[in-house]
Order: C-alpha cells, then sequence, then structure tokens
C-alpha cells in the first residue's frame, strides 16, 4: 500500500514540477519548479519501486544509490545553472535580489 502512496506522490510532484516550468515567469524560478520535480518525483517512484519490483537486493542496493546521488547531485546542479545565469546577466523578474546584496 506505501509503494501506490510513494509513486503518486511521485508522479504529484512531477506534475505539478511540470506545470511550475510551464508557469512561472523566468529561468531562476524554471529552474526552481524543475529542481523539485527531479528531485522530489523521482525519489517517490524509486522508492515506490524498491518496494514494487521482485528483485535481487543488489538491483534494490542500486537503487537506493540512484536514489542517494540524485539527491545530492540535483541540487548542486541547479545552483550551478542559476549561477552561471545570473554571472551571464540573466536578471531574475523579482523585486528582491538577495544574491546582488551577497555578491556586489
Amino acid at each position: 500500500m506505501i509503494e501506490v502512496f510513494l509513486m503518486l506522490f511521485g508522479e504529484a510532484v512531477m506534475v505539478f514540477g511540470a506545470l511550475g516550468i510551464l508557469r512561472f515567469p523566468d529561468v531562476y524560478t524554471r529552474l526552481h519548479a524543475a529542481s523539485k520535480c527531479d528531485t522530489g518525483g523521482a525519489m517517490g517512484i524509486i522508492l515506490a519501486l524498491i518496494l514494487i519490483m521482485d528483485a535481487p537486493a543488489v538491483v534494490r542496493a542500486k537503487f537506493l544509490v540512484l536514489a542517494f546521488l540524485i539527491a545530492m547531485i540535483n541540487p548542486m546542479v541547479s545552483h550551478a545553472i542559476a549561477r552561471g545565469a545570473y554571472k551571464y546577466g540573466v536578471k531574475p523578474k523579482v523585486v528582491v535580489d538577495m544574491y546582488a546584496w551577497d555578491n556586489p
């Protein structure tokens, strides 16, 4: 039963993340939606697959390693893309630019 909940949770996060990518106004908010979609949605789906599938423990361990790598690498890559966009000159469409305050 919990695997169904995890799968539905992962799918819902993916759908809302895709809607965020389509609806948000600038690169940074779209990147935020995409990173949440990848991390949260993939985690739910991978954990559901670990519980559902009838596979050896080695295969399940590989899925856990994959989930760990997604959780560690995805925020770093998103941050690097956002930093690169800011350094390239793409300005956010927000009222308060905290990055400009920290990096004059």
